[in-house]
């Protein structure tokens, strides 16, 4: 393991000492030619970045499907809540019947304890169906707002012929003037008005 580490660490410092030497060899010979067409590159490179969790918080097509999560969360949740409940109380029920000896036979109370264990052991297993299709749905929704926003950006990308357009959450620099994420949003919320009508 060290000899490893010691070998990446040597041609680590060797690729340093070259980029170095390159650096300000070429400065000297021929070096602002280079710079130039360095520079002509750069300047000729279009990039564009969006804010993406603004655009997402914004666009009205991400509101609709939140709001129907949460109503579908919240009718998930009250269906177990409810379920729950019921096991609960009978449960409470069984154990005051055990106490005060109202089971007829040792077998019947086995009987409703084996029927509640395999309630409880329901409402689980609904448990994580219920968690399962929640997330499948939030899976569903993200894939959903994704493609929207690729099938925009490539229209929108076919006329402004951009080389790059960026998650902003990786910018730690930008000029505002590449920030195309209220056009971009604008454009989205007006192209999903037009859809929702037809």
């Amino acid at each position: 393991m060290k000899k490893s580490s010691l070998v990446i660490n040597i041609v680590l410092a060797v690729a340093i000492v070259l980029m170095y030497v390159l650096y300000f060899t070429s400065g000297k010979s021929g070096g602002s030619e280079s710079a130039e067409k360095a520079d002509g590159n750069r300047s000729g490179l279009k990039i564009a970045y969006l804010k993406v969790d603004s655009l997402i918080v914004n666009y009205d097509l991400a509101q609709v499907l939140h709001d129907g999560f949460i109503q579908k969360q919240e009718a998930y949740t009250k269906e177990y809540a409810n379920k729950r409940t019921k096991f609960e109380e009978q449960a409470v029920a069984f154990q005051e019947k055990v106490q005060r000896g109202g089971f007829i036979t040792e077998e019947r109370a086995i009987q409703e304890r084996d029927r509640l264990v395999g309630e409880e052991q329901q409402i689980a297993k609904l448990d994580q169906e219920l968690s399962t299709k929640l997330a499948q749905l939030q899976s569903e929704n993200n894939k959903q707002l994704l493609d929207s926003l690729m099938s925009y950006l490539e229209i929108y990308n076919a006329d402004k012929k951009y080389d790059y357009i960026l998650n902003s959450g990786g910018i730690l620099v930008g000029d505002d003037a590449s920030n195309i994420t209220k056009v971009v949003l604008q454009a989205m919320n007006s192209r999903y008005a037009v859809a929702k009508n037809k």
